[in-house]
C-alpha cells in the first residue's frame, strides 16, 4: 500500500510520495538555487527540513549543493536512503511542524536546470521511428539499417545546449540544400522539427576501461527526465553524411526541471517488444527477472493542441541496453552525464514523437485547434511534453514538463 501524506494530498496527484521528484529552485526573495523535491502543488527544500529534523553534516553538504551532482554522485545506497527519510518526513504527523515550514507554493517557485550535464548522448532505439525515417528517406529499401538491429544506434550531442524547461529556442540557421537545388544556400531552418523523449541522468560513475554491464545499471542511473531534442530537418540532411547529426542537433536540447527518481518507477517496468534478432551477450536481457523497459505514456501539444501520445513502452531498446552498449569499449561516465531514448514513436498514426513522422515529412500537415495547420515547427509556437507512468496501487507518477517557445533566428 501507498504511504498517506500529512499533506493530504488527491489520490490521482502525479507528484504524490510515490514520485518524489528532484529539482532545483530559486524564489523571488531568495536567489540562492536549493535542491527541493516536487511533493502535490508545492516544493520542499531539502536542506531546510534536514536541518529541522536533524541530520548529520554529511547528508546536510549534498543537500545545500546548488545541484543535484554532489547528491547522485553518492551512489544507490545514499539515493534510496534518503528517498525513504523524505518520505518519513512529509508521512509522519509528528514532523510536521519541522517540515512544513520548508514548503513552498509550485507556483511561486523559478525551477533551474537541475544537474550540471557531464556528456550527452542521443539514441535512436525506436523502431517505428527507425522505419518510418527509413520509408522516408530510402523509398523502395529495407526501411531498417543492417545494424539496427544488432547495437543500439546513438550520437555524441552538445551537452553545452542542453537547457531546462521554458527556455525559448532560436530557430537555428545553416546550410540547407534541397535535392533539386544545384548548390547548397544558407539561412533560417525551414524544418525545425520536436523529438520526443526520455531522458536518463547518471550519478554514480564508472572507471575508465569498465563496462557497465546490464545488471548494474540501476547502481549508476539515478533518473528520469523528459527531453525535446530539437532538430533542424534540412540542415540535419545536407550535413549527416557521412558522419551523422552536427549542427542540425546542436542548438537545443530542452529537459524537463524534475528528475524522477529510478526508485519511483518500480510499477512502471515492462518487459521490452519481442526482438527477432538475438542480441549480442553483452546486450541480451531475456533471462532477466526485470527488463527494463517502462510503461511511459507521453502527450506531445503545439500551442494547446494535442498532436501526438507516443508509447515509451514500445522501444525496441531499453535504456539498461542503451547504458551497457554506451560504455561496452570502456568509456566511462560520471555524474551528471545524460543521455536520452531517441524519439519515441508507436506503431499508430497518432503516436508519432516527431513532426516528419507524422506529417510524413510534410505531405499531410497536422490540424491545430486554431484551424491553423503544421507540417513543421513555426516560429511562435509553443511545444510542450509531458509524460505519466502508472505508480504503486493505481497511483500516477508524473514528470512534468518539458516546454519551448520558438523565436526567429537572429542575425
Amino acid at each position: 500500500m501507498t504511504t498517506a501524506s500529512w499533506l493530504d494530498l488527491p489520490s490521482d496527484s502525479p507528484f504524490g510520495v510515490h514520485n518524489l521528484p528532484y529539482g532545483v529552485f530559486t524564489t523571488a526573495g531568495d536567489p540562492r538555487r536549493r535542491i527541493g523535491v516536487a511533493i502535490g502543488d508545492q516544493v520542499l527544500e531539502l536542506a531546510g527540513a534536514a536541518h529541522a529534523v536533524g541530520h548529520a553534516e554529511e547528508l546536510l553538504e549534498l543537500l545545500s549543493a546548488p545541484s543535484l551532482n554532489p547528491l547522485m554522485a553518492a551512489g544507490r545506497q545514499e539515493w534510496t536512503a534518503l528517498r525513504a527519510e523524505i518520505t518519513r518526513w512529509l508521512t509522519d504527523p509528528a514532523l510536521r511542524p519541522l517540515v512544513e515550514p520548508h514548503l513552498t507554493p509550485r507556483a511561486d517557485v523559478t525551477l533551474h536546470l537541475p544537474f550540471e550535464v557531464g556528456d550527452y548522448v542521443d539514441f535512436y532505439a525506436s523502431e517505428h521511428h527507425a522505419s518510418n525515417l527509413g520509408r522516408l528517406f530510402r523509398p523502395g529499401s529495407e526501411p531498417l539499417t543492417p545494424n539496427w538491429k544488432h547495437l543500439p544506434i546513438g550520437y555524441h550531442g552538445r551537452s553545452g545546449t542542453v537547457v531546462v524547461s521554458g527556455t525559448p529556442v532560436v530557430r537555428p540557421q545553416g546550410q540547407r540544400k534541397a535535392p533539386a537545388d544545384a548548390a547548397p544556400s544558407f539561412g533560417p531552418s525551414r524544418r525545425l522539427d520536436i523529438e520526443a523523449e526520455v531522458g536518463f541522468v547518471v550519478g554514480a560513475p564508472s572507471a575508465l576501461g569498465t563496462a557497465v554491464p546490464l545488471e548494474a545499471f540501476a547502481d549508476h542511473v539515478f533518473g528520469v527526465c523528459l527531453v525535446n531534442d530539437w532538430s533542424a530537418r534540412d540542415i540535419q540532411a545536407w550535413e549527416y553524411v557521412p558522419l551523422g547529426p552536427f549542427l542540425g542537433k546542436s542548438f537545443a536540447t530542452s529537459v524537463s526541471p524534475w528528475v524522477v527518481p529510478l526508485d519511483a518507477l518500480a510499477t512502471a517496468r515492462v518487459a521490452p517488444p519481442a526482438r527477432d534478432v538475438e542480441p549480442l551477450p553483452y546486450l541480451d536481457d531475456r533471462d532477466a527477472k526485470e527488463p527494463w523497459g517502462l510503461d511511459i505514456t507521453m502527450e506531445v501539444r503545439i500551442n494547446g493542441t494535442v498532436v501526438s501520445r507516443p508509447p515509451f513502452a514500445a522501444m525496441y531498446w531499453t535504456a539498461a541496453q542503451q547504458f551497457a552498449h554506451m560504455t561496452v569499449n570502456g568509456a566511462s561516465v560520471r555524474p551528471g552525464d545524460l543521455f536520452a531514448s531517441g524519439t519515441v514513436s508507436g506503431p499508430d498514426r497518432g503516436t508519432e514523437g516527431a513532426l516528419i513522422e507524422l506529417t510524413w515529412n510534410g505531405e499531410r500537415p497536422a490540424t491545430l485547434a486554431d484551424g491553423s495547420t503544421r507540417a513543421f515547427v513555426e516560429d511562435g509556437d509553443e511545444v510542450v511534453i509531458t509524460a505519466t507512468a502508472p505508480g504503486p496501487d493505481g497511483t500516477v507518477i508524473g514528470f512534468g514538463e518539458v516546454a519551448g517557445r520558438v523565436l526567429p533566428a537572429r542575425g
